[in-house]
């Protein structure tokens, strides 16, 4: 799957997809699976979201379900520019 995705995607996914986690001094583990994120390069913020796809995904709710997926993040980045965390 990795190589039809790098030859099928015109831009590398970076941590897009991988699994993000912590393990704590107490012994806690946390994880997740990366699917919406922000990440600032070079004074930009590039936003990814994504879902997974199934044999019976509908194209159409896909797409709406990620564009919801990355207005989230959007909205957030827009509420913390309005509080001033950007200055």
């Amino acid at each position: 799957a990795m190589q039809i995705i790098d030859e099928l995607e015109p831009v590398k996914r970076g941590p897009y997809g991988g699994a993000v986690g912590y393990l704590s001094y107490t012994g806690d583990l946390d994880t997740c699976i990366y699917i919406r994120s922000a990440l600032v390069k070079d004074g930009q913020i590039h936003v990814q979201a994504g879902g997974g796809i199934v044999a019976d995904s509908e194209a159409a709710y896909e797409v709406r379900e990620t564009e919801a997926k990355a207005g989230a993040v959007f909205d957030a980045i827009e509420l913390a520019r309005s509080q001033g965390a950007w200055a």
